[in-house]
């Protein structure tokens, strides 16, 4: 009997994780250049300027990332003064984290490009391919459970 062989190149899943790996590593020579960072301080950076304030543990949820690059992450920018540390009130071991001055204005500053960076990307694409897009990747994320 012989076995099947998996051409990877055809399977959705690999295929999805190369192309959100390409649009990462593209996007990241944005804020690589203008603020030296890395993915996981971008995402960590991101994270606390959209949501505010959250804990390591909510950081690493949003984010999809392992608990130790929240925690480099979060290092780098406490380090850069970017980013501010309080601990919880009722339980010392959770710590919040939420953006400086420094760190919302680098947020700031990287929220149109960001924006400029998605518009380029759809405007190669014709109308029904933006449409088709975002409904097909909305409708994976709805059946794996993350909208």
């Amino acid at each position: 009997m012989e076995s099947e062989i998996l051409e990877l190149e055809s399977f959705l899943p690999y295929r999805l994780y190369r192309l959100a790996d390409a649009l990462s590593r593209e996007f990241s020579r944005i804020y690589k250049e203008r603020h030296g960072l890395t993915r996981p301080e971008w995402r960590t950076l991101s994270g606390l300027g959209q949501r505010g304030t959250m804990t390591a543990t909510e950081l690493g949820a949003q984010s999809a990332m392992h608990k130790t690059k929240v925690s480099r992450a979060v290092a780098e920018l406490e380090r850069r003064r970017w980013l501010i540390r309080t601990t919880d009130e009722n339980d010392r071991r959770v710590e919040h984290l939420a953006l400086t001055r420094a760190g919302l204005a680098a947020y700031s500053e990287m929220v149109p490009l960001a924006k400029a960076f998605e518009r380029e990307l759809l405007a190669q694409l014709s109308a029904d391919q933006q449409a088709s897009i975002v409904k097909g990747v909305a409708s994976l994320e709805s059946v794996l459970g993350l909208r």
